[in-house]
């Protein structure tokens, strides 16, 4: 049996046409029979540290009997000079969340993976509280099960109030140890019982990994890094993965 949960994420790699750039965690979100890859934004695009690369990798397992058995599948981040990427904006700024559509025909018929759904985002009675436990599941520093090509997961739990915008911005904070390569991770809660909404993947969707905070005023000799990360509301998904 295999946790379903680990099917959601996938390993990328960005390129500039042949060269290899970066490592990235990222999964997939289906909605109205589309198929999306949702990672950070930063990894499509990142001015400050000058990385533009123009199409993604991904690992893809193609054996439901043998999880060693992947392929890579190539996915063009521009046609004709446009990018062919979402990203979200609203009133404080850019949002560091992205998604791009997958040409699910273009997929190997047997191809092994679980998508997280609208039905897997909190709704109004689902309780979220600070301190909750949560799973960050993705490729820190590009680590996983090289066999089965399996991300791992870090333990997190919430550190501010969730759904209240940390400094107004719409992302929540997790406490966790989190590495590179960890951006573009889906945050998830555990869902108690057995809810239909969700089938085989019982977890709530709460959020997209982004990236470690720490204070400018800290002593690096005296003071350690505070080990606080945010993680972007996954409800924007709602709003990028509209027709």
């Amino acid at each position: 049996m295999i946790d379903t949960i680990l099917l959601t994420a996938a390993r990328i790699c960005t390129f500039a046409q042949q060269r290899a750039l970066t490592n990235a965690s990222g999964f997939f979100f289906e909605r109205a029979g589309r198929l999306f890859l949702v990672t950070s934004r930063h990894v499509m695009l990142d001015k400050p540290s000058r990385h533009f690369p123009d199409r993604l990798e991904i690992e893809l397992h193609i054996d439901p009997d043998n999880m060693a058995g992947s392929t890579g599948f190539s996915i063009p981040l521009y046609r004709e000079g446009k990018s062919l990427w979402r990203q979200g904006l609203d009133t404080a700024g850019d949002i560091d969340v992205a998604l791009i559509e997958i040409d699910r025909y273009a997929l190997p018929p047997s191809t092994v993976y679980r998508a997280f759904t609208p039905e897997h985002l909190p709704g109004p009675f689902d309780q979220v509280e600070v301190g909750s436990s949560l799973l960050v599941v993705g490729f820190p520093l590009g680590f996983h099960d090289t066999l089965h090509h399996m991300p791992v997961v870090r333990q997190a739990v919430i550190a501010s109030s969730f759904g209240l915008r940390f400094k107004g911005e719409g992302y929540f904070l997790t406490d966790a140890r989190t590495h590179r390569g960890t951006s573009g991770a889906p945050v998830v809660m555990r869902v108690p019982g057995h809810d239909p909404r969700r089938r085989d993947l019982p977890w709530m969707l709460l959020g997209i990994h982004s990236a470690r905070l720490d204070v400018g005023t800290r002593d690096r000799k005296l003071d350690e890094a505070l080990g606080l990360n945010s993680a972007w509301y996954a409800d924007i998904l709602m709003t990028l993965s509209a027709a």
